[in-house]
């Protein structure tokens, strides 16, 4: 479906109904297309993708042992003199 931009701001709820159940609309300026209201996949939302990767690293990353400083190594750097 091809909507002017004057239609489309008279008729967003409308049009955005058509895109919910599947339409894809395109909104032109001057009869050219410049812009396309797609419905969006839930599915893939960015929170979805980050837990469908989880653990997808596993055995890959590995950190030293010295990696963490102890309490001990922390307060002294925080009491060294700067």
């Amino acid at each position: 479906m091809l909507v002017n931009v004057g239609q489309a701001k008279t008729d967003l709820s409308k049009l955005l109904a058509r895109v919910e159940a599947g339409e894809d609309v395109e909104i032109a300026r001057d009869g050219v297309p410049v812009a396309r209201l797609v419905r969006i996949d839930r599915s893939s939302s960015p929170g979805a993708r980050f837990f469908a990767a989880r653990g997808a690293l596993a055995g890959r990353i590995s950190l030293a042992d010295d990696f963490e400083f102890t309490d001990a190594e922390l307060d002294d750097m925080l009491d060294e003199p700067t």
